[in-house]
């Protein structure tokens, strides 16, 4: 149902005058199954948005929605929704004529193509790209999962439970990958001239504002997954980023990764991984606290891999923790530095933040700067700051101007001298001829006297400036 399209960065394509309809599906399980939720949002290349779509889904009666524990749909939400098939209509109705975008575009198409195949009916391909790919071309990230790519591009929402806040995040990173990153398609999209569907009633549900993240959900955006990722642990990620995990949220987890085919033995591994993650993190602040402590403890434990979470709180001092303002691919690149070197990345400015970094982008007049220094945070500019922060070596010093004024003296002394000895030696020599010496000699000793003068006077002008 959904071709990826090949990107560039520079030199491909444009998206100039293209429409974007960003899509996010909420589904059963991590393998191809049931969607129960999907949303789209479309936008112009520019970023405005011309409209967004919402609804539940039923995957059919009596069939589990999957883990509440991430969508947070039950059961009697899905009772009366309309099916796939009923929805199919409005979703391509909506996404055509532009390039339909998603995270994980693999996992969104083959849970798409999944439901297609049990429909029966043909579908037309859809021209496709992925965030997560396109922003492998444009960051460096210890994960690509949606909420850590978003804080690292400067994207101001996070996204939530329902498909509909993961699918405005996704338009908003697109807008940003494809206009200030400069990302380009390798070959001109060609969008498939569809006929107008079918329409039924569809049932979009509420949610409530995501929670102000803690340091769990902070920590979870600096583990590294890997040049691929990992969808179970991005899956625990974002269980754990509530900074609760209960019993049966991880026996929740356990019945995903079995119905996945993982064995209990790369579950756990998988679970030791990213606590011991988790706790490298927080050790590596240098500070940690007892609440950090009691939250990887009470995760480390509920995983069944207390040990790993061992973690001894260690009182006074201040973590880094760097707010990172500005909208250009210099602070995005800074954003995401500050996410690979383990550091805390802040989204607001408070009394935590030790380090403000703003960009050319930010006005002088910006209230933040002037509440930063009124709170003693370290302002720092975005070319200047690796350095400050400690992620790179400081640039070596420049040669001291004491230095080269004392080089200046001696040499103008040397040349002074030597131009002295040349304008004697020419003297003895005037002399010496009208003596009576051979005129072959006084040549010769002459050449001595003119070879010392302008040696002298080479040494003595100063140097051009």
């Amino acid at each position: 149902m959904i071709e990826s399209l090949p990107l560039l960065g520079a030199g491909g394509h444009p998206a100039t005058g293209l429409d974007f309809t960003a899509l996010e599906i909420r589904t059963t399980g991590l393998r191809p199954g049931h969607v129960v939720e999907l949303a789209a949002v479309r936008v112009h290349a520019d970023g405005s948005v011309a409209g967004e779509l919402s609804t539940l889904v039923d995957p059919g009666p009596g069939i589990p929605p999957g883990p509440a524990l991430v969508h947070g749909i039950t059961r009697g939400e899905l009772d009366g929704a309309p099916s796939f098939g009923a929805v199919l209509g409005s979703l391509l109705n909506f996404c055509r004529g532009s390039v339909v975008v998603t995270h994980d575009l693999p996992f969104a198409a083959a849970f798409l193509g999944h439901e297609a195949t049990r429909l029966g009916t043909g579908l037309p391909v859809l021209p496709g790209v992925g965030t997560v790919e396109a922003a492998r071309t444009a960051v460096p990230l210890p994960n690509y999962r949606l909420a850590t790519v978003a804080h690292a591009l400067g994207v101001p929402s996070r996204p939530g439970l329902s498909a509909l806040s993961g699918a405005r995040t996704v338009a908003q990173l697109v807008v940003v990958l494809f206009g200030r990153h400069g990302c380009t398609f390798a070959a001109p999209p060609v969008l498939p001239a569809l006929p107008r569907f079918a329409t039924g009633p569809l049932r979009p549900r509420a949610e409530p504002e995501p929670a102000e993240p803690g340091w769990m959900a902070e920590a979870a955006e600096r583990v590294v997954t890997g040049e691929r990722g990992d969808a179970y642990l991005d899956l625990l990620a974002e269980v754990v980023a509530d900074q609760h995990l209960s019993a049966d949220e991880v026996s929740a987890l356990a019945a995903l990764a079995a119905e996945a085919g993982w064995p209990a033995d790369r579950v756990r591994s998988t679970h030791l991984r990213f606590v011991t993650a988790l706790r490298e993190i927080a050790e590596r602040d240098g500070v940690v606290t007892a609440a950090e402590a009691r939250e990887l403890r009470q995760v480390a434990t509920a995983l069944g891999v207390a040990d790993a979470g061992a973690l001894r709180p260690a009182p006074g001092g201040k973590p880094t923790r760097v707010l990172v303002l500005g909208t250009t691919v210099a602070a995005d690149r800074l954003r995401a530095r500050v996410l690979a070197e383990g550091v805390q990345l802040a989204k607001k400015l408070t009394a935590s933040v030790t380090h403000l970094v703003a960009d050319p982008s930010v006005p002088a007049d910006e209230p933040r700067l002037t509440r930063a220094a009124e709170l003693g945070t370290v302002l720092l500019d975005v070319g200047t700051a690796p350095a400050a922060l400690g992620f790179e070596p400081p640039p070596a010093p420049a040669a001291a101007p004491a230095a080269v004024a004392s080089a200046a003296p001696s040499k103008l002394v040397g040349g002074r001298i030597l131009m002295g000895a040349g304008l004697l030696l020419m003297f003895v020599v005037v002399v010496a001829m009208f003596g009576g010496t051979p005129v072959a000699a006084g040549i010769f000793f002459a050449v001595f006297g003119v070879g010392a003068l302008l040696g002298g006077w080479w040494l003595a002008e100063p140097a051009p400036r």
